[in-house]
């Protein structure tokens, strides 16, 4: 099995990591003193794809075990040779959605392994992965790095994998001993004054926007969601990657010219509403309320509910991890 591995050197390469503060840079020593098989739980839910499975059953199935990824196992290589996430569904679907009265066929019909010939190409790229004894430094660098969201712990003696890193679990593990460790004094500083988030061209849509543009925005621009917004900017819901998986579980992803709003209806009652936060909050309320809601990022408003940026779990860890609060540097 091919993986790549979590290197650093051109994300280090962008900022002097010498510090006369000895504080400065506690949360990078924390996650190089750290393995990455420190995080993986006693027990938990993995799912693992054949890719000679048929996409549409996949994706019931990670809707059926709740679960937004799976890693995927060639039978044919015997080795595990990608993700399958809730963004090939978005991919499947802008890609070959015609009409209401058209029925998706390549969805129906195809297996894993045909999708990913036809999506990957040419452009075909081996498993990101880690090893279980690799660092959480190493870890957040492979992810910030690859621009992933998911990132297998694969034993390499065996080949298994032993679970799925996030950004949210590695985050939620930092905050069970952030209060142990000195405070370094940018967690006192604003998101502002870090300049820690995204806040220029931020990808919104309307109530009114149809599912397919939305889907069209994630594909083109690489979001992860969309702050739904009134007529006059303001912040009214948010669209998700992830309410997009609501379409495989009520079967609806046949017609995706009905609006955002109504295709937010069949959203779990648990949602909370949008969380969001101002640039003059501090560093410490930011992560706090990330943590404490389990959510992946928080829509940055001003006073009149204006959406003026994103502030992201990987905006944290990049601040945090890599540049230890001097996000400015970068």
């Amino acid at each position: 099995m091919e993986c790549i591995p979590a290197t650093i050197e051109d994300l280090e390469g962008k900022k002097d990591f010498v510090h006369e503060d000895p504080e400065h840079n506690v949360y990078t020593r924390f996650m190089k003193s750290h393995r990455c098989y420190d995080l993986v739980p006693t027990s938990s839910k993995l799912v693992v794809f054949d890719t000679s499975l048929q996409v549409k059953k996949a994706f019931f199935a990670l809707v059926s075990n709740g679960v937004r990824a799976a890693p995927l196992w060639d039978s044919k290589k015997q080795c595990f040779v990608g993700m399958l996430t809730i963004t090939d569904f978005i991919n499947i679907l802008h890609r070959y959605y015609k009409s209401p009265l058209v029925q998706i066929y390549e969805l129906e019909e195809h297996k894993i392994e045909t999708w990913r010939e036809v999506y990957l190409q040419d452009s075909f790229k081996p498993l990101v992965c880690i090893s279980p004894s690799a660092s959480l430094y190493d870890a957040v660098s492979s992810l910030l790095k690859n621009k992933i969201h998911r990132l297998p712990v694969i034993d390499p003696l065996t080949g298994n994998t032993l679970y799925i890193l996030t950004h949210k679990r590695i985050l939620k593990f930092l905050k069970l001993f952030i209060s142990e460790m000195p405070k370094p004094s940018f967690l006192s500083q604003s998101i502002g004054e870090l300049n820690i988030g995204t806040f220029q061209n931020i990808a919104v849509v309307r109530a009114d926007t149809p599912l397919y543009t939305a889907l069209g925005i994630f594909v083109e621009q690489r979001v992860s969601a969309l702050p739904v917004v009134d007529d006059r900017g303001r912040v009214v819901d948010i669209y998700s990657k992830f309410d997009v998986i609501n379409l495989a579980a009520e079967k609806t992803y046949n017609n995706l010219d009905v609006t955002v709003t109504k295709a937010l209806q069949h959203r779990s009652q648990y949602f909370e509403g949008v969380l969001t936060c101002n640039r003059h909050e501090t560093l410490e309320t930011i992560i706090n309320r990330l943590v404490d809601a389990e959510v992946h990022r928080l829509v940055v408003v001003d006073e009149q509910e204006v959406v003026k940026g994103i502030v992201s779990l990987s905006d944290i860890l990049q601040a945090l991890v890599l540049t230890d609060g001097d996000a400015g540097a970068l």
